[in-house]
Formats: C-alpha cells, sequence, structure tokens
C-alpha cells in the first residue's frame, strides 16, 4: 500500500483511501465479533473496536499520515449502538433504543461530513498530531498508536458503555428523563451543527490571525466542544432512565470524556491560539469558554 513520498495523492483517491481503509477495519471487528472466543458481549463488542483501530493505525503507518483515524470518533459508534441493539439477548429495543440510534446516527454523519469536508488529503494532518512529531520524534508511532488511537477507541467505547442497559438490559418505561436525554443529544448537535457551518463560512473570508466573534462564537469560545460534551451527557442520561443503578457507576464515563476536553483538548488549542492570534487574550478576557454567556466588556487601560 505505499506510495512515493514523491507523488501527492490527488484527494479524490486520498478519500477513496480512507474509504478502503474502514471498510477493511469493519470487516475486521466483524469477524472478531463472529469468532472471537469472548463470552461476555461488552468485552467482545471492544475487542472488535480495538482490532478494527489497529487496523486504522497500520494504514496510518502506512501511509505516515495519523489523521486516518479522524473519522473513527464518528464512524464507529452508530454501528456500535447498532449491533448491540441487536444482540439475540437485548430486550430494550424500544423508543429509548431508537432515540439513541438517532441521535448517534445523526450526529455521527454530520460530523463525518464536517471532517471529509475540510480535510484536503495526505498533505494534511491533524495539528496536534504534527505537534507529537515534533515532541516525540523518536517514538512518535507509540505516541499516535496510544493516544490517537487507542485512546480515543477506548473512552468513545466507555462513553457508549453509559447507554448499554437502555439498549439491551432494560425494559423499564420511559420517563421525564428520556425527554431530557433527548433534548440534551438534540441540543449537542445543533450547537455542533451551527457552530460548525459558521466556522466553516468564516474560514473563506478570515483574515490571518482574526478570530470569529460572531453567531454562537460570540458568547462561547468553544461552541462546538459543548455541543459534543453534551453527545455524551445525553447518552448517560439515557442509562440512567434505563438503570438508575448502572448509571451510578456509568457517570465516570461522561465525566472522563468533560474531562478530556477541559483538561487537554481546549487548553491545547487555547494555547495555540494564543500563539497565532495576536487579539486571542482580549477573546479569552470577554468570551465564556463554553457555555454561552453574553459578552463582558473589554478591559481597558489607564485611569
Amino acid at each position: 500500500m505505499s506510495e512515493s513520498s514523491n507523488a501527492p495523492i490527488p484527494r479524490p483517491r486520498a478519500l477513496a483511501l480512507i474509504v478502503a481503509s474502514y471498510v477493511m477495519a469493519i470487516a475486521a471487528g466483524l469477524a472478531t465479533l463472529a469468532w472471537a472466543p469472548i463470552e461476555d458481549p461488552i468485552w467482545r463488542t471492544f475487542a472488535a473496536d480495538a482490532v478494527a483501530t489497529i487496523v486504522i493505525f497500520g494504514w496510518s503507518m502506512t501511509y505516515d499520515n495519523s489523521s486516518f483515524y479522524d473519522a473513527y470518533w464518528s464512524v464507529i459508534p452508530p454501528l456500535i449502538v447498532l449491533y448491540w441493539m441487536l444482540l439475540p439477548e437485548s430486550v430494550a429495543v424500544d423508543a429509548r433504543a431508537w432515540m439513541i440510534f438517532g441521535v448517534l446516527l445523526v450526529w455521527g454523519a454530520r460530523l463525518t461530513w464536517n471532517w471529509a469536508r475540510g480535510w484536503t488529503g495526505m498533505d494534511h494532518e491533524d495539528w496536534r498530531y504534527a505537534d507529537f512529531r515534533v515532541m516525540f520524534p523518536r517514538t512518535y508511532w507509540l505516541v499516535s498508536f496510544g493516544g490517537v488511537h487507542f485512546f480515543p477507541t477506548t473512552i468513545v467505547f466507555v462513553g457508549l458503555v453509559a447507554a448499554w442497559p437502555a439498549l439491551v438490559t432494560s425494559d423499564a418505561a420511559l420517563s421525564w428523563i428520556d425527554g431530557l436525554a433527548l433534548v440534551v443529544g438534540v441540543g449537542g448537535i445543533a450547537f455542533e451543527w451551527i457552530a460548525d457551518a459558521q466556522l466553516h463560512a468564516f474560514s473563506k473570508i478570515r483574515k490571518p490571525g482574526e478570530t470569529l466573534r460572531t453567531g454562537l462564537w460570540r458568547y462561547s469560545r468553544h461552541p462546538n466542544y459543548l455541543g459534543e460534551m453534551m453527545i455524551w451527557w445525553s447518552l448517560w442520561l439515557f442509562g440512567l432512565a434505563a438503570d438508575t443503578a448502572w448509571a451510578t457507576y456509568a457517570i465516570a464515563a461522561p465525566i472522563a470524556m468533560t474531562a478530556m476536553f477541559l483538561g487537554f483538548s481546549i487548553p491545547a488549542l487555547e494555547k495555540r491560539s494564543l500563539e497565532r492570534r495576536a487579539n486571542y487574550q482580549d477573546v479569552i478576557d470577554t468570551t465564556s469558554m463554553l457555555i454561552p454567556l453574553p459578552p463582558k466588556r473589554p478591559k481597558t487601560s489607564g485611569a
């Protein structure tokens, strides 16, 4: 599968390679589900998820581009949920389960499309991966496997497990918590959809060093990340509606996801923005980090 480094791959062919890598990864995952000698369906699914991740990692190494993994975050979760719904032992294929699948399907399709339209081809790799290459020149592929590929696979899988009883084991009646979960999930999709559309439009006209300060971005520095966090809290809420005992422990999943965004993703992006945008400290001083709030008055100097 190797390509000459002196022969750029056209974008259509690059996208075709991405599709081929995911077809291979999903096939490997399905084979694992069929033949792995693991009785517990959760662990069997995780094994399949891990095998699929390793396949994508192989493609990343072959083409020297870890962004092969980027779409995995949004492509695989709806497939895992659908598999759980179709398990022979599932007793929870009802309105709650279909709401979860619907939220994840729309979320995943939109997020995948947003990535695909912004990915220019093999010449483009997420800036965080480029930073890792500089920080870990000798061990980059170990870092890529653990931090770029396997860690996201694990934390997303744990986030999905929070909804396990709502998809498989519980036949509890619908309640107001399901309504709240649906509102949070749909709201999360809306935040991401609107924020990314505004950012995409702004990217076509922005000047170097300029920051988007209109629309949702006027009230929150990271409305798209807020929407993403809402998706994972929505799954936990569906799990809570189905089985409160399970949700007592499963709350660790959305907390971990939130901690990842607050502890790494947002600080890393803000550090980069401060280095690249002259006015970004003013954005920090006047704009809420996450929850949309009215802008603060800019700081003034002098008496």
